[in-house]
């Protein structure tokens, strides 16, 4: 936390530039007062020239302070100050020096294509001045700052200011009270706002863009937007903690992409799709970079609980150790692969993308439509796809791969209706919550299915690796096992989930 924000209002006084120091002498109770050296102290913010860092709520701060050397501050928007992040300066960064690489890395999402320069900077030339009571008590100390406060770049503005603090106050009431006039004297008011919070209003960024032609509140295109923009802001904001490392960040991620793919391609008709079918195949892409790290996370946890419910008597071999030497390796490659595209000049692409269609959303003359009438027809469209993907998985006649396929096809559709029924609710209201809720029990075990399918895969690969070592694979052979049975399980349980959530009363809003 700088020294800036700590300060205590109340006790902090603000005049005209070169006011100079209050007078301090023949002070009620004070014996001696000490000057100490003058010292300057400067704090530059960075940003790019469009405030993106601060349109995400970030700070990016260089501290030069005289007690220690300089500094860099990273405040980011989903911590408080105990995890703001400190890097100090390299010796030889220069006169004008880089973000350092490991706090660009953080802020690439959201500065993307634009570079990151000093946007503002605070100087303060400090006198201060501490003052002893009897048997040289410390009673107060006067911070006097001459303080010039500029924003750099394009659009330079400077304001200038005195301000006097009093801090580490052991100060009876007249002192204070005689502090105060000496104060007002000086032409000095209280400050409502600290230099930072003063650099923070000059370097505001522009508001965001209104979404042109969105449509009538209550419209089908103003709902649909209203959703699009806010997965836009949850993928900014899990962009950010999947950079920094943050527990379940991938998953989140990839479920907002998933929620914005979904809405775009279930309510196709209300937007141009020249300009939405990129940004459809890039979240597809972004998914796709995603899944990998996410299906090690999930896999590790299932494969890892599994091996702990089993009897200690069917744990052979060190079957928990190649586990763990499987999944390090796996995780680690897949979190390496998602940085890397997330870095990547396609990812920078699609998120521009994305921000243009929020602000200048390419809406059709559908779109204008009241949203409680045109949306149950296009959710409609996406239930009529999930109930053709039911009908080829409950087929007898297929071979286990075709099921495994289809089922997978069923929870695909399903996830897209779920997120489509999601856009329509509010409109619709609780016929709509009712079907998405009709639906859970189905798609849950859909879910449960694919993590079967995929768990058996690298259960199979865990036992192969296994021999060769000289190591024992039954324990992974026997989940192998169970996880087919439960498959099988789900499998005959589906036809019943389906009726139950496919219910005539259940789709009656539907048209």
């Amino acid at each position: 936390m700088t020294e800036t924000t700590t300060r205590t209002s109340d006790r902090t006084y603000r005049g005209p530039a070169g006011s100079g120091v209050p007078r301090l002498a023949a002070l009620p109770g004070v014996r001696r007062d000490v000057v100490l050296p003058q010292q300057v102290l400067e704090t530059e913010r960075y940003d790019t020239d469009d405030r993106r860092l601060a349109s995400a709520g970030i700070t990016l701060t260089l501290h030069r302070m005289p007690e220690g050397p300089p500094q860099w501050h990273l405040h980011l928007p989903d911590g408080g100050p105990a995890e703001d992040l400190r890097v100090p300066l390299a010796p030889d960064a220069g006169v004008a020096p880089a973000v350092p690489g490991e706090l660009a890395e953080l802020i690439r999402g959201a500065a993307r294509d634009r570079a990151v320069r000093p946007a503002g900077r605070i100087r303060r030339v400090r006198t201060e001045a501490r003052l002893y009571g009897e048997g040289d008590r410390p009673i107060a100390v006067v911070v006097h700052d001459e303080v010039t406060l500029a924003t750099l770049g394009s659009a330079t503005e400077v304001e200038a200011w005195t301000e006097v603090e009093l801090r580490d106050t052991a100060a009876d009431d007249s002192l204070l009270a005689e502090l105060q006039k000496r104060f007002t004297e000086s032409g000095l008011r209280n400050a409502g706002t600290a230099p930072d919070e003063e650099l923070d209003r000059l370097l505001r960024p522009a508001p965001k863009a209104r979404p042109v032609k969105a449509g009538k509140r209550g419209s089908a295109g103003a709902v649909l937007l209203e959703y699009i923009a806010a997965q836009a802001d949850r993928l900014a904001a899990e962009e950010l903690r999947v950079r920094r490392g943050g527990p379940d960040s991938v998953h989140q991620m990839r479920v907002a992409s998933r929620r914005m793919r979904s809405a775009l391609q279930a309510y196709r008709k209300l937007l141009d799709r020249k300009r939405t079918d990129p940004i459809v195949d890039g979240l597809r892409e972004l998914g796709r970079a995603l899944a990998p790290a996410r299906d090690a996370e999930v896999l590790h946890e299932r494969i890892s609980d599994g091996l702990a419910a089993l009897p200690p008597e069917l744990r052979l071999g060190p079957a928990q150790a190649l586990m763990t030497r499987y999944f390090a390796r796996a995780e680690a490659e897949a979190n390496a692969a998602v940085l890397t595209e997330l870095d990547s000049e396609r990812h920078a692409k699609l998120r521009s993308a994305i921000d243009a269609l929020v602000e200048r959303p390419p809406l059709t003359k559908l779109a204008a439509r009241p949203a409680r009438k045109e949306m149950p027809k296009l959710v409609a469209r996406t239930a009529k796809r999930l109930e053709d993907a039911v009908k080829i998985a409950h087929d007898p006649t297929a071979e286990e791969s075709e099921r495994d396929v289809a089922v997978h096809s069923a929870r695909k559709a399903g996830k897209r209706l779920r997120y489509a029924t999601e856009v329509a609710t509010p409109p619709v209201g609780k016929d709509a919550k009712q079907f998405a809720k009709a639906l859970k029990g189905f798609q849950s075990a859909l879910g449960e299915h694919q993590d079967t399918v995929v768990a058996r895969e690298t259960l199979r690969e865990l036992g192969t690796l296994a021999h060769p070592a000289g190591e024992n694979g039954f324990s992974f052979g026997l989940l192998y096992g169970r996880d087919a049975a439960r498959a099988d399980e789900i499998e005959r349980d589906l036809p019943a989930l389906w009726a139950q959530a496919w219910k005539r009363r259940n789709r009656r809003w539907l048209r």
